[in-house]
């Protein structure tokens, strides 16, 4: 089931119904139930999984808190930790590192191994197994003590707004509010109100920007060989966008969802493509997986204090993870070192810029100068994403190539861009939405509030504008029928 789709336009009310008027004592086995059948929409043997990875980590967590020997705390942890990550392997990885095993054997001459299992990728499997994975640590740490009430842990483990692809929340927010169920009131008019205009927020961005320059990105890609200079840029941008919108949609239609149950989640995107730096981006894009990394991978790696080798080293660890996380494929891999070496770069020129600006007496504090850092970061990030949105590295370099040799620019009057999936009407949908996007942007960058909360301080008339314009717009302008089936959010698949 996925958030644009009539089953979750029935599913959803439903659920919101029933769990504000039930007994506050039995609400979250309610959640659990709603959590677990939204899942097994998708494909119900693989509720187990959650249900196992729910197991694991609960019994680890109890006796992690109990045992008082370290090292056998330690091996606690291992055993939990080697399972979850063991069944991510094999769902996840497994074809990925046959497949490679295969091209060393065949350089050998050796015959190849076949694969004696047909394994279809768990959706949100890497969401729920490294939420889970981050309450034992937690534990482990003695930042949260261990969750006594199993049922109450597996709705932490499956909430549905963030099953499949986030926020990945901590257990000290999520599972700290569900703790708090019985004794607070949990809907309410405001709550409401801003999760319902996060919601349509999210549906517009999803289904009226990401998926219409879909059509376009998914032209532009399907030919790589043929495409020049204008195209593969334009492309590229649409990508940077369509990714942005796509996932940014899901995340804050997930945040509103909750929100009109009476849950906080944690915010995954702040305007990152106003961001002045590659580290500055990452703290804005992808929040809840960026501070994950940070948190559990980065900094017990040694973080940044220690030698500036060492940091360097653990920056190129973690991004390599970080795009290892998001796809079995070596293109992943490559575009999580591309940040890696961007921000190692980043930390390396920071003097030198710095000395620069001071000798050539350059303004750092005016909005041209930050103008200027915000396209240069826009222009990296976008490269990066080449590689991101290729199927393989060697279309990538082809795409990049192009992009490069192919020099055509008389493609800007020949309407020659208008074949690749969308139309001049379609493009002037694309543009006044964008447009909206952007003040949007804007004002969560200048005011540091959501579209929920903002509105929420608005004059009633104006709030009612903007929701009524954002479901006009999700109906008439919204991207679905028969005949598009582009609909699925991109981070379903990681």
């Amino acid at each position: 089931m996925i958030f644009n789709s009539t089953e979750f336009l029935i599913f959803f009310p439903i659920v919101t119904l029933i769990y504000g008027i039930i007994p506050k004592k039995i609400k979250y086995l309610w959640l659990l139930a709603a959590s677990y059948y939204f899942y097994m929409c998708w494909n119900p043997k693989y509720a187990s999984l959650i249900a196992i990875s729910t197991i694991i980590t609960y019994l680890a967590a109890i006796f992690v808190e109990k045992v008082k020997d370290k090292a056998l705390r330690t091996w606690i942890m291992a055993g939990g930790f080697a399972v979850n990550l063991g069944i991510l392997f094999f769902f996840k990885y497994f074809d990925f590192v046959l497949n490679n095993v295969n091209k060393v054997l065949n350089i050998v001459h050796i015959n190849a191994v076949s694969n004696p299992f047909d394994i279809l990728l768990p959706v949100g499997i890497s969401f729920y197994t490294f939420q889970a994975l981050g309450y034992m640590v937690d534990v482990y740490r003695g930042e949260c003590k261990a969750q006594k009430n199993f049922f109450r842990y597996a709705l932490y483990v499956s909430f549905f707004p963030q099953l499949v692809a986030g926020p990945i929340e901590r257990s000290k927010n999520l599972l700290g509010q569900l703790e708090e169920m019985g004794k607070r009131n949990l809907m309410s008019f405001e709550g409401v109100s801003q999760g319902f205009a996060m919601m349509m927020w999210g549906l517009f961005m999803k289904m009226v920007i990401a998926d219409r320059v879909a059509l376009f990105v998914d032209g532009v890609f399907a030919y790589t060989y043929m495409i020049g200079t204008v195209e593969a840029v334009f492309g590229a941008i649409g990508f940077a966008l369509q990714i942005y919108c796509d996932f940014a949609g899901y995340s804050a239609i997930a945040i509103g969802a909750a929100k009109v149950m009476g849950f906080d989640l944690m915010e995954n995107f702040n305007t990152p493509y106003f961001a002045t730096g590659i580290a500055d981006f990452w703290r804005r894009w992808h929040i809840s997986l960026s501070t994950w990394f940070r948190e559990y991978l980065y900094i017990p790696l040694g973080g940044s204090r220690c030698s500036k080798i060492k940091k360097y080293r653990n920056l190129m660890i973690t991004f390599l993870v970080s795009g290892l996380w998001h796809g079995a494929a070596w293109n992943f891999i490559i575009w999580g070192g591309i940040h890696g070496i961007y921000q190692i770069v980043e930390d390396l020129l920071k003097p030198v810029v710095a000395k620069i600006n001071e000798k050539l007496h350059v303004k750092t504090d005016v909005f041209s100068y930050k103008l200027g850092q915000i396209c240069i970061t826009f222009a990296l990030t976008t490269f990066a994403w080449i590689f991101f949105r290729a199927g393989s590295i060697s279309q990538a370099i082809l795409y990049i190539k192009n992009m490069f040799v192919k020099f055509n620019p008389w493609v800007l009057f020949d309407e020659s861009l208008f074949t690749f999936g969308l139309d001049r009407r379609e493009v002037g949908i694309l543009m006044v939405a964008i447009i909206a996007l952007v003040i949007v942007d804007i004002i969560r960058h200048k005011y540091n509030k959501n579209i929920g909360v903002f509105l929420s301080e608005q004059n009633l008339v104006f709030r009612w504008i903007v929701l009524i314009a954002l479901i006009v717009c999700v109906l008439v302008y919204g991207e679905y029928g028969v005949d598009f089936d582009s609909n699925q959010f991109i981070y379903f698949d990681f």
